[in-house]
C-alpha cells in the first residue's frame, strides 16, 4: 500500500507501520507464546487459520489491485478496530499479564497518534470521490471490518482447516 501512496509522507508513514507492525507483534507474540512453551520453530511452522487466510488475502488482493484509497479502506480496521478495542478494554482491564501487555500496546497514546495519523489520511485522500467510489470504500471498509471480528471469533473457536 505504501508503494501506492501519492504523497510521499503517507509512503513513509506507512511503510514505518508495517515494520514497526511486524516487529512489535512478532516480539509480542514471541513473548507470549515463549511463556507457554511454544518454540520459534512451531510457530514459524503453525499454519494460517483459514479466516486469517482469507483476510490475509482480502487485504493483499484490495492493495495490489485496488486504488490507493481502496487499500487504505481495506486496512483501516486493523488500526482502528484494535484502537477501539484496546480502549475499551483498558477501562475493564485484566488479571492475566498477556492480556493486559496487549490492552496496554492498543490503548496507549503512541498508538492513538498512529490511528489519527491513518485517520487524517483516509479522510484526505478520500475527499473529492464520487457517490459510487465512496461507497466501493465503505463496502471495503465494512468487508474488513467483518474480517476483524472472524478473526478474533476464529482464535476463540480454535479454527482449523477441514480435514
Amino acid at each position: 500500500l505504501a508503494s501506492k501512496a501519492p504523497r510521499q509522507e503517507w509512503a513513509v508513514s506507512l511503510g514505518r507501520d508495517a515494520i514497526e507492525a511486524v516487529d512489535v507483534e512478532r516480539a509480542m507474540h514471541r513473548q507470549i507464546l515463549g511463556s507457554y512453551g511454544i518454540s520459534q520453530q512451531q510457530i514459524a511452522d503453525a499454519d494460517m487459520a483459514p479466516v486469517n487466510y482469507a483476510y490475509t488475502n482480502h487485504l493483499m488482493i484490495t492493495a495490489e489491485r485496488g486504488s490507493f484509497t481502496e487499500g487504505l479502506a481495506a486496512v483501516l480496521p486493523c488500526y482502528w478496530i484494535y484502537w477501539e478495542v484496546g480502549k475499551e478494554l483498558k477501562k475493564r482491564g485484566s488479571r492475566n499479564r498477556d492480556y493486559e501487555r496487549w490492552i496496554d500496546q492498543y490503548a496507549g497514546e503512541d498508538y492513538a497518534k498512529t490511528v489519527g495519523r491513518v485517520l487524517e489520511m483516509m479522510n484526505a485522500a478520500s475527499t473529492g470521490l464520487t457517490a459510487d467510489q465512496q461507497n466501493r470504500l465503505k463496502r471495503v471498509f465494512m468487508l474488513s471490518a467483518s474480517y476483524e471480528y472472524q478473526f478474533w471469533d476464529m482464535a476463540w473457536r480454535e479454527e482449523r482447516w477441514l480435514p
